[in-house]
């Protein structure tokens, strides 16, 4: 028996840009673009505010990590499941369920390239 060829992404890993993730999202996840226009207004207010940067790092590696994710429609699918099983599951499933998306959460920030919060 042989095992399953891994999946491959359905676009490679922009770099960590504005430009880049919302072209992205674009392609893999259109539904997803009114939040990413809302999380990068509230970025780019906070960075005002603060006269500080971290709030757009926050946002680009919040959706590098999310466009990782979702660039793999096997994986994106498992992801829905278990935010799904952690949300409605027992205790012991929600466990289980919240460990694995940490899981896939983790190996996607890690796969991911640095933030380059200069785009915003």
């Amino acid at each position: 028996m042989t095992a399953p060829a891994p999946e491959q992404p359905l676009i490679p890993q922009p770099p960590a840009t504005v430009a880049a993730l919302r072209q992205a999202a674009a392609q893999i996840a259109p539904a997803a673009l009114p939040a990413f226009a809302r999380e990068l207004d509230q970025a780019v207010d906070q960075a005002l505010l603060g006269s500080d940067l971290a709030p757009l790092g926050r946002f680009t590696s919040h959706w590098s990590v999310y466009v990782q994710i979702q660039r793999g429609p096997g994986l994106a699918a498992r992801f829905r499941e278990l935010e799904d099983l952690a949300a409605t599951g027992d205790a012991t499933t929600a466990r289980d369920a919240a460990a694995e998306l940490g899981r896939i959460l983790d190996d996607a920030r890690a796969r991911c390239p640095g933030p380059a919060v200069g785009d915003a």
